[in-house]
């Protein structure tokens, strides 16, 4: 019996050995929440590390954000009366008012133009804030706006409600009115007191953001902002909350002209979320064309396998990309004229929410306390074009030529991005399909299944043309959503082919689809 034992406990030992040899390379920490990020064993291999990396997932809030694809950024404050993009905490809070302000209106225009969240300023660089603190005088409250009764924050958080908005709130770090800026543990005390306001009297909090906007505060001094205490606050008080920008969850694109990286992974080192590192490339002064970041903070890969191959950590931090409607950030009656248009505006939600990233677009009121009809009027435009392009997807209902019997067209047109295809053997991995009638399509989408990770690293679509097989477009990262715009093919078969990928591709959704009206060049195929 004492031999069995003896048997059956070595059997035990070999198999516990075999299991922290195999997971040694990729040890998981749960940091914040989620699978999102992995510890690296020193001499990893490329293979260990790209493996680690396939099977790094996002967090539930992060997996909920991204579903969201777009959110619209509410710049609003005393910057609108004073016409200016910074303030200096100096403002007179008696000019902010209103007249006509209606949040239902923003809220309604909001929802229309089909954005899932409204993100609020509550408080921006000039301290003002539009909710009456407790901390400080410098807000509505000594307002005339509704005889300094008045709270903008619950208004706009009852509208979001109204209309089916999840409800974000940006809280500028740099507080250019307060006294204590620049005294590090008093000033933090500050933050966090505001911060529990607005964390707890406005109802569940779906996204709080924050720049690393950092200057000399009155006393000469810098501030050292305790960014770890300001996480642990909002997961106490809003645990669903995602962290923006300088903040674990969410990543800044880069810059603020709303066009993010060809090759846009969302597993990356876990250096860049240092948030030193992302103040160092935030604001500092005010520049007359906005925010200019030093260098070219957008062209590059971040987290392809040169970028991830020393990498001690890594993380699942996806990018965001903001980038305001109008030429500022504030509503300022000479740029009613240089409103971007539908169609510029259908080209940064290609190149944004279209290259595996979420689109935040600023949409400023204007000092009547609404948002303008110039905005308005490219707003409608602009969705109405998005609605009419992706309202019929060609592949659907098409016939799969694969090795995998187990692929049929419905798993990836069902617009389920948690079912998928998940091919066996070798790259590359490829399926044919016969379209029902020969169609004209110009537009590729295509996501993978980011349940389970983000792997896919090349990709190329071709169509039966001129009795052959052409290369109609291809690309490097899908994550939750790549869309493709090319010259219109006219065709009944194409072909999809991962070139490359971290492990098993999960290719979750398939479409192809027609812009209207298209000016694109047309290939005709020979029948």
């Amino acid at each position: 019996m004492k031999k069995v034992h003896n048997s059956a406990l070595k059997v035990l030992l070999a198999l516990i050995l075999s299991f922290i040899l195999l997971h040694l390379p990729v040890l998981a920490q749960e940091k914040y929440a989620g699978n999102n990020f992995v510890t690296l064993k020193p001499g990893s291999s490329q293979a260990e590390i790209v493996e680690a990396a396939a099977h790094i997932t996002p967090s539930p809030r992060q997996l909920a954000w991204q579903h969201l694809e777009t959110t619209a950024f509410v710049h609003f404050g005393l910057n609108t009366f004073y016409n200016q993009e910074w303030g200096l905490g100096t403002e007179n809070p008696a000019r902010f008012n209103p007249t006509l302000l209606n949040t239902d209106q923003w809220a309604k225009e909001i929802s229309e133009a089909g954005f899932k969240m409204l993100i609020m300023t509550c408080k921006h660089h000039d301290g003002f804030c539009l909710w009456p603190s407790k901390y400080t005088n410098h807000s509505v409250a000594s307002s005339p706006w509704m005889n300094g009764k008045g709270d903008l924050v619950k208004q706009v958080s009852e509208s979001c409600r109204k209309y089916k908005l999840n409800f974000g709130v940006y809280l500028s770090p740099w507080d250019r009115h307060e006294p204590s800026y620049g005294n590090s543990p008093e000033y933090n005390k500050f933050v966090l007191n505001q911060l529990t306001e607005l964390l707890t009297n406005y109802g569940k909090i779906d996204e709080v953001w924050f720049d690393g906007a950092c200057g000399e505060g009155p006393n000469g001094n810098k501030q050292d902002y305790d960014w770890e205490s300001y996480y642990s606050l909002i997961r106490k008080l809003q645990p669903d909350a995602v962290i923006a920008v300088i903040g674990p969850d969410v990543r800044w694109v880069g810059t603020e002209s709303g066009y993010g990286r060809e090759t846009e992974w969302s597993v990356v080192p876990y250096e860049l979320t240092n948030q030193e590192n992302i103040t160092e490339k935030s604001q500092k002064t005010n520049h007359e064309n906005g925010f200019i970041p030093p260098g070219d903070l957008v062209g590059q890969d971040l987290g392809g396998r040169l970028q991830i191959k020393e990498a001690k950590n890594l993380i699942w931090y996806p990018s965001e990309v903001d980038v305001s409607i109008r030429p500022g950030w504030f509503w300022h009656e000479s740029e009613n004229s240089q409103v971007k248009t539908p169609e510029k505006l259908l080209d940064i939600y290609f190149s944004s929410v279209g290259r595996n990233s979420q689109m935040l677009l600023n949409i400023p009121p204007d000092s009547f306390g609404l948002i303008n009809n110039a905005d308005i009027k490219s707003l409608k435009a602009w969705r109405n074009t998005i609605d009419a392009i992706f309202t019929y997807n060609m592949a659907a209902g098409g016939f799969i030529k694969s090795n995998d019997k187990n692929l049929n067209i419905n798993i990836l047109t069902d617009q389920n991005n948690s079912t998928s295809w998940n091919p066996k053997g070798n790259i590359p991995f490829s399926f044919e399909l016969k379209l029902k009638d020969f169609s004209d399509f110009d537009v590729l989408v295509l996501q993978e299944n980011i349940h389970i990770g983000q792997r896919v690293e090349h990709f190329t679509l071709e169509a039966w043309v001129g009795n052959k097989w052409q290369k109609v477009t291809d690309g490097t990262t899908i994550g939750f959503k790549r869309m493709l715009r090319f010259p219109s093919v006219h065709t009944n078969r194409v072909r999809l082919t991962v070139n490359q990928s971290r492990l098993t591709p999960a290719l979750a959704e398939f479409g192809l689809y027609h812009q209207i009206p298209s000016n694109t060049e047309t290939l005709h195929s020979i029948k």
